[in-house]
């Protein structure tokens, strides 16, 4: 006996003994189908689950914070608790001469409750004065026109860039209000772009609802002098902002005569802690994820060893008779195994197509035409080939023992069982 790949006889012997019995055959297909169609599942729902969870952080660099003075809450040097201190432009030069470890330090501006006009059309929002290096630390989404520049804030120009709510409401009807008049707390600006949140995720409210002009304007047209409302940072690569907090909070307590425990007196935002605590969790996810789809997988490889052990018992007298007309030990062993494979492939082929709809689904749900950053919930080809080269790996293996059982049947004892 000569087993080939492309020996139809072969082939057709295959199909007749997995049909032999379709109800143990289809349960057996469906234990390899269900387990690879759950380790799909899970490890591309794994992926696709950090993907909206990371998309309330898009637009924000992965190493950034952000600083905001409160009242002190411990009396120090003379001063009761409760009073109130700001930060100014030397506390910002101060910080970046003292932490080298942080790529940029952006002093942050911003007015409430201002009222916005364009004729008879209006809105209340924020004004935030801003810096160009403002987009190091959140980049927003840039609809039309441009963002700050350099110049903008050495000459002090009176140009807005609006969000995107500001817009619809003073400009309904028009795409693009570049060059158009706005007037903000009396002071007309000229608006140069327009810009939008580009997350769900914000520092000190949406930009979608506020206009920004240059830091140096906002200073001059609010009378600011040398104070800072909030100060955001970026830390440098392979730098830990966590480590670099504690130092920058002395060099500010020092200057303002506040207790070096007052941890109350200045409120942090560590984006950065959040972005490993999301990481953290979705590698316990995954974890989660390949256990729960192994254990499955495990469940279906020994349901083709079971059929494998059974369909070798039924087929006793077949491989004696076989083994006396010549066939090799090798060529039942191989023809035993290629049942459990072919079994395996279509089954598993068909566990990563259902896979692959359902992500399908999960994707486009997930996702509306406007989302700002996709979430991908979606394996790679690499991985699903993996999954299922895995799984007919194991699959041979467990039908290993069956087929050397077989080949040991002589022909003698095979030919007088029943």
């Amino acid at each position: 006996m000569k087993l080939g790949i492309f020996d139809l006889d072969n082939w057709r012997e295959i199909g007749a003994t997995l049909s032999r019995n379709k109800t143990r055959t289809f349960l057996t297909g469906f234990g390899i189908f269900w387990g690879v169609a759950m380790l799909a599942l899970l490890m591309g729902g794994a992926k696709g689950g950090e993907g909206l969870l990371k998309r309330n952080f898009a637009g924000f660099a992965t190493n950034s914070g952000a600083m905001i003075p409160n009242r002190t809450t411990i009396p120090y040097h003379g001063y009761q608790k409760g009073r109130r201190w700001n930060m100014d432009i030397t506390d910002v030069k101060a910080i970046r001469d003292a932490c080298p470890e942080l790529k940029e330090v952006i002093p942050t501006f911003q007015k409430w409750g201002v009222s916005f006009k364009n004729g008879k059309n209006s809105f209340s929002g924020q004004i935030i004065g801003a810096e160009p290096n403002y987009t190091v630390m959140l980049e927003p989404k840039l609809y039309s026109g441009r963002f700050i520049n350099d110049a903008d804030v050495a000459s002090e120009r009176r140009i807005a860039i609006i969000g995107k709510k500001v817009s619809a409401q003073l400009f309904p009807g028009i795409e693009d209000p570049t060059g158009k008049i706005i007037e903000a707390d009396g002071s007309a600006y000229s608006v140069a772009g327009v810009i939008g949140d580009a997350s769900e995720m914000s520092i000190n409210g949406s930009l979608d609802e506020s206009v920004m002009i240059p830091a140096s304007t906002f200073r001059r047209a609010n009378g600011y002098g040398d104070n800072v409302d909030f100060i955001m940072m970026v830390a440098k690569d392979n730098e830990k902002l966590s480590d670099i907090i504690p130092k920058m909070r002395r060099v500010l307590y020092r200057r303002h005569n506040i207790h070096p425990t007052d941890d109350g007196a200045l409120w942090v935002i560590n984006i950065a802690e959040n972005f490993e605590q999301v990481d953290n969790l979705f590698t316990g996810v995954d974890l989660l994820a390949l256990f729960i789809g192994f254990s499955t997988l495990l469940a279906g490889v020994i349901g083709i060893g079971n059929i494998m052990w059974v369909i070798v018992k039924e087929r006793t007298q077949e491989i004696g008779i076989r083994r006396a007309i010549g066939a090799k030990p090798r060529d039942i062993i191989v023809q035993v195994l290629c049942e459990g494979t072919v079994l395996t492939l279509i089954s598993g082929l068909a566990g990563l197509s259902f896979a692959a709809l359902i992500l399908g689904i999960m994707q486009y749900a997930t996702n509306p035409p406007d989302s700002i950053m996709t979430a991908q919930f979606q394996m790679s080809f690499s991985a699903a080939i993996s999954i299922l080269g895995l799984f007919v790996i194991l699959g041979i293996l467990a039908g290993l023992i069956p087929s050397l059982k077989a080949m040991r049947i002589k022909p003698i004892e095979a030919l007088n069982s029943k």
